[in-house]
């Protein structure tokens, strides 16, 4: 079986750059593309592709341009041609770095921005990306000893709690909660379309519980200290659920200790 390659979207800081770090010492022969809006700027990241010669592969995408993902797939097709794991990792919690805690506070460009960000962005990327993980040997998750089940190839999207719609009893943070159920519901529109057919491609929504990045500082202060989450611990968690998944576990959403999170 070929090495297996990841592909990590956001992976310039936080929860993305982790996944570049887990993949490259935990499968010793895989290869990473990581890509970012400003590969230049991305210090930690170009250290660690000259820690990892021939592993990394840095390129230039802005989520929020389809012009840009189009690009980068061509690349990868070229370079590559397949891939086993997309991992959709970047978020905006709001354009002002605070999620909306009244309707007063709502508008129409912040929703929107939001909303191309969490939401659009990773499902134009299934767009690009899905034919290459058609072509994938499945180097990522469980496979099972029926070819009829196996899959070829993973896509994660990063999810949150809040995008619950069952679990939601508090309100506030419209973009934000719209934009990850609005995400949950692309994942399960394509682990319809990309399950029909061989070779399958697992889709799932995986919540990092609250990590400590920039994402989530505003409010630490609210959060008890053994539920806030280094990268690291987050990273391991949601790994652990990626090695296990297979074909029957597509389509659904899980916390960072592997329970169901309802839609």
């Amino acid at each position: 079986m070929a090495a297996p390659i990841a592909l990590i979207q956001g992976a310039s800081r936080g929860l993305g750059l982790e996944f570049c770090r887990h993949v490259l010492k935990n499968k010793p022969l895989a290869g990473v593309i990581a890509t970012c809006r400003d590969p230049d700027r991305a210090v930690e990241l170009r250290g660690l592709a000259d820690q990892h010669p021939g592993r990394v592969t840095v390129l230039g995408l802005d989520v929020d341009r389809e012009e840009d993902i189009r690009r980068a797939a061509e690349r990868v097709t070229e370079s590559f041609g397949r891939l086993d794991l997309v991992v959709n990792s970047s978020a905006m919690l709001h354009p002002s770095g605070k999620g909306e805690t009244s309707l007063k506070e709502v508008s129409a460009q912040d929703l929107i921005s939001t909303l191309t960000t969490n939401t659009v962005g990773p499902l134009i990327m299934a767009k690009h990306f899905a034919p290459l993980l058609r072509k994938g040997g499945g180097g990522f998750g469980q496979q099972p000893v029926e070819k009829a089940n196996r899959h070829s190839g993973i896509i994660v999207n990063i999810t949150a709690k809040v995008g619950s719609i069952s679990d939601n009893g508090l309100g506030g943070w419209y973009s934000y909660r719209m934009s990850k159920a609005a995400l949950n519901m692309a994942t399960k529109n394509l682990s319809i379309e990309l399950g029909r057919h061989r070779p399958k491609v697992v889709c799932v929504s995986l919540h990092p519980g609250t990590v400590n990045t920039d994402l989530s500082r505003p409010y630490h202060r609210n959060v008890p200290k053994d539920k806030l989450f280094s990268t690291q611990h987050s990273v391991n968690c949601l790994m652990s659920i990626i090695d296990t998944l297979n074909v029957e576990k597509t389509g659904k959403a899980y916390s960072w200790d592997g329970t169901v999170l309802p839609w």
